[in-house]
């Protein structure tokens, strides 16, 4: 079976105090920032592997405090796949302004977030 593209990973958590997160993540640990979304801070970890450090929200508490994200310039194969799959998706893929994004969500079996997106901006990925 073949299966459509994943170019990047993102794990995302969240934080109450994204400056002392940011502060911690970049001075201590030395990640380099690739990604400034406002609310959310994109951090090169090794090759294609990414940390995103969002301040939490009220939307945020809503799932499990980790996000795991799959980048792919083929989201909608993505959508058809796993709906193929049976696989219980919360909506149809959508463009995110917030964050200039493509993506949908969905549930692992034990309740993990996963989100699949592409980034829409031409300078990204």
């Amino acid at each position: 079976m073949k299966y459509p593209s994943i170019d990047q990973q993102i794990t995302f958590i969240y934080t109450e105090n994204l400056k002392t997160s940011t502060q911690f993540y970049e001075e201590t640990m030395g990640l380099e920032l690739w990604l400034d979304q406002g609310s959310c801070r994109i951090y090169k970890v090794a090759g294609d592997s990414y940390l995103g450090i969002c301040q939490r929200n009220d939307t945020a508490k809503q799932h499990r405090d980790i996000i795991l994200t799959i980048v792919t310039k083929e989201v909608d194969q993505w959508y058809t796949h796993l709906q193929n799959c049976g696989v219980d998706i919360e909506k149809a893929p959508e463009n995110n302004l917030k964050y200039n994004i493509y993506h949908f969500f969905l549930h692992d079996p034990d309740g993990y977030l996963i989100e699949i997106q592409c980034f829409l901006a031409d300078d990204v990925v």
